[in-house]
């Protein structure tokens, strides 16, 4: 009896989606990747397979995001063949809303996933890769210690300020002073000394509230243009800034993303935006590390290696450091008699 419960004859009928996928964490944010079962994704560029994958298959973003496999803050990533034969692989990611443009957080989890596993070979002791995200070109760095990956730092694409101290009318506050800057994805920060609130975790559904409602005020009466692809034209979250609370680290921050969505980790891309920011108010030298701290009190680190331009902007190149833990692995199934395989959400 026993035997028949922990090793169950039972496998789903072949007409069944049958998705595989590996699940890790960075500094505590989830990465949900999905390495198989999914349909043939078209498109010569990771763009234009995203979009095909939004248009033909987003009941599998929602089903797998969504509850009952995942929940509100669930995270994912596709990976794909790259933009060009010099690339190692190319990756678009996945969340409650839709789809990100970057994702720091990710390229880091994705970075251990491949050498880990070894679904990339590489003969180098601390080897990089070349991924295509749908913001551009990302170089990675994984560093090995008797083949595990204990911290990973990638190249970021070009990070530049949009908009200086403007200030946006926030339902219930007031005007608010914000920055708005961008690291793969565009980003309002906001200082939380203008706020009533604090970088702590029993703020965490008011933090959220106050996100969406700044993202709301900025997206109606400021126009978000990327200099070159119309497609990453939009305001991802909002970064709220404070002080460490462990006065090792520079900052702590919390981002609020997507419709809502809390990241657990100090964000990738959004540290890249606060480097620029940092950067270019003369705060941040070349090459000077900072810790930033998350809302669960993890770290990324992050520095600029390089000044550029980018289109009209004075941009830099960040590097982001962090740390990835592999967390499970999952055989998803779709009924199609289920009413809610595409899944639910609640926020």
């Amino acid at each position: 009896m026993l035997d028949a419960i922990n090793n169950p004859a039972w496998t789903a009928p072949s007409e069944w989606l049958n998705i595989r996928t590996i699940d890790l964490h960075t500094e505590g944010e989830p990465l949900r990747v999905i390495v198989s079962g999914f349909p043939e994704i078209k498109g010569k560029t990771v763009l234009e397979k995203r979009d095909f994958f939004r248009l033909n298959y987003d009941h599998i973003r929602t089903g797998l995001m969504f509850e009952p496999r995942g929940h509100a803050d669930m995270y994912g990533a596709i990976l794909t063949e790259p933009n060009s034969k010099d690339a190692d692989f190319g990756v678009f990611f996945l969340h409650n809303e839709g789809y990100s443009t970057m994702c720091g957080h990710a390229i880091i989890a994705l970075t251990k996933l491949v050498i880990e596993t070894g679904m990339i070979t590489k003969s180098e002791k601390n080897p990089v890769l070349l991924i295509d995200v749908p913001a551009g070109r990302i170089e990675s760095q994984a560093f090995l210690n008797e083949g595990k990956v204990y911290k990973v730092s990638f190249r970021n694409v070009q990070s530049f300020v949009y908009m200086k101290e403007i200030y946006i009318n926030v339902e219930g506050m007031g005007e608010v002073p914000i920055d708005i800057a961008y690291g793969g994805a565009f980003y309002a920060i906001c200082d939380i000394k203008n706020t009533n609130l604090k970088l702590e975790e029993k703020y965490y559904q008011d933090l959220i509230q106050l996100g969406k409602k700044i993202k709301k005020s900025v997206i109606e009466n400021y126009p978000i243009r990327h200099p070159y692809e119309n497609d990453l034209s939009f305001l991802y979250g909002t970064i709220f800034t404070g002080p460490a609370y462990d006065r090792i680290n520079h900052s702590k921050n919390v981002c609020i993303f997507a419709e809502g969505e809390v990241d657990r980790s100090p964000t990738g891309s959004g540290v890249s935006a606060r480097a620029a920011l940092h950067f270019e108010r003369g705060e941040l030298g070349l090459n000077e590390t900072i810790s930033i701290e998350s809302i669960l009190g993890t770290t990324m680190k992050v520095k600029v290696i390089g000044t550029t331009e980018f289109g009209n902007y004075k941009a830099v190149i960040p590097e982001v450091t962090g740390t990835a833990f592999f967390t499970g692995q999952h055989n998803f199934y779709f009924d199609p008699d289920d009413p809610l395989k595409n899944g639910f959400i609640f926020r």
